[in-house]
Formats: structure tokens, C-alpha cells, sequence
């Protein structure tokens, strides 16, 4: 039971740790200070902090401990019906991805506007776009809803994956406030009024869609 204890405070720890990290990254007060420094090469800094997480994430979880303790393992037919909510949650990423600026986020299009000498300092290191279209009439981060719905629905859950799950949706919990406080700067009362309407992660009112009257 203490090493069971013991697995879950270290995953919670390195968890926390990355978030910090990631956080302190991704704040605008960072960006500003690089641009004192390096000017519109700041356009280089999403693709920068996107591979660091993808490192830092990927050493975490591995140096994390494995522990194999099961917490349920669904029988006949019922590991197969778990996956229904897995293939759905696929569905809904990608329809999220239509309505998503991939190559913006990844920080591809930041460094072709640097590349035609048309970037603009005052975005830091992202253009940020209000999207109230799609799956986000129904909830603000529905990539975030997906990912969790994914990760939720398996035929069977041993400690460290409930753990990691917990630390995830946790975390994107807290960054979506992060998120949020960026967008109400750039758009005011536009995302307020959106805000207002629309459920933060899990949609609550899918059945009565956010009917946007507000401008882009």
C-alpha cells in the first residue's frame, strides 16, 4: 500500500513539475521579455515550445513509475463496448481539427509570416483566432473534451494510467483558464459574452447550441 502511495505522489510530483514549466512558458509576460531580446524571432518560439513539451511530457512519463495494479479490467462484451465512446471521441476530434488552426498552433504558420517579413511582435507567438463555430458552440475546449473522453473509456485501468488520467484532466482544466484570460484580452467582451454562454469543457447544453450573434 506505501508503495502504491509512493507511485502516485511521484507521478503527481513530475506532473506538477511539467505543468509549471509549461505554464511559465506559455505566459505572455516570457514572450515579452523575449522580444525585448530577440525581436521577431519570437516567431520561432511555438514550434520551440511545442517540441520542448513533447520532450519534457515524453521523459516525464517515462520516468514516472509503472504500476500495474489494476483498478478494473472489463469482461466480455463490455471491453468492446467501452471503445464505442473512444471511436466517438475520434470522430469529434477531427471534426474539432476543421475548425482548428493546426499549423498556427504548431507554430508553422508564425514562421512563414517571419519568413515573408510580415510578422507581427504584437501577437507573441500566436495569432489567436475566436472560434465560436462547430464543436464550439457546444463547449469552449472541445479538444480537451475529446482527449479526456478518449482516455477515459478503456477496457481496463491499472493505478499509474488512472493517475496520469486525473493529472491530465486536471490540467487541462487549469490551462483553459490560462487560455481564457489571453482570448478575453485579445477579444473583450466578444469571448465574455461567449463565455457566458458556452460550458467550459464538458457541454452541458449540447442539446441547445451556443447560437453565436458576435463578430470575429
Amino acid at each position: 500500500m506505501i508503495h502504491h502511495a509512493a507511485d502516485v505522489i511521484t507521478i503527481l510530483l513530475l506532473f506538477t513539475f511539467f505543468g509549471l514549466i509549461h505554464s511559465f512558458l506559455a505566459s505572455n509576460k516570457v514572450k515579452r521579455i523575449l522580444i525585448d531580446r530577440v525581436g521577431n524571432l519570437i516567431a520561432f518560439y511555438r514550434l520551440f515550445y511545442i517540441l520542448f513539451s513533447v520532450v519534457t511530457f515524453y521523459l516525464i512519463y517515462i520516468l514516472a513509475p509503472n504500476s500495474h495494479t489494476t483498478i478494473y479490467d472489463l469482461p466480455y462484451p463490455f471491453d468492446f463496448v467501452v471503445l464505442i465512446p473512444q471511436f466517438l471521441s475520434i470522430a469529434g476530434f477531427i471534426w474539432t481539427l476543421k475548425y482548428f488552426y493546426v499549423r498556427e498552433f504548431l507554430g508553422i504558420n508564425q514562421i512563414v509570416r517571419w519568413y515573408k517579413k510580415n510578422y507581427n511582435v504584437n501577437d507573441l507567438d500566436e495569432e489567436l483566432t475566436l472560434r465560436i463555430d462547430g464543436p464550439y458552440k457546444v463547449c469552449r475546449h472541445p479538444l480537451y473534451f475529446f482527449s479526456i473522453v478518449f482516455l477515459i473509456f478503456r477496457p481496463e485501468m491499472d493505478l499509474s494510467y488512472l493517475t496520469f488520467l486525473i493529472c491530465i484532466s486536471v490540467y487541462f482544466y487549469i490551462g483553459s483558464f490560462y487560455e481564457e484570460k489571453k482570448l478575453i484580452e485579445k477579444f473583450g467582451s466578444n469571448y465574455i459574452n461567449y463565455k457566458e454562454v458556452v460550458h467550459r469543457i464538458f457541454p452541458y447544453k449540447f442539446l441547445n447550441p451556443y447560437k453565436p450573434e458576435i463578430g470575429n
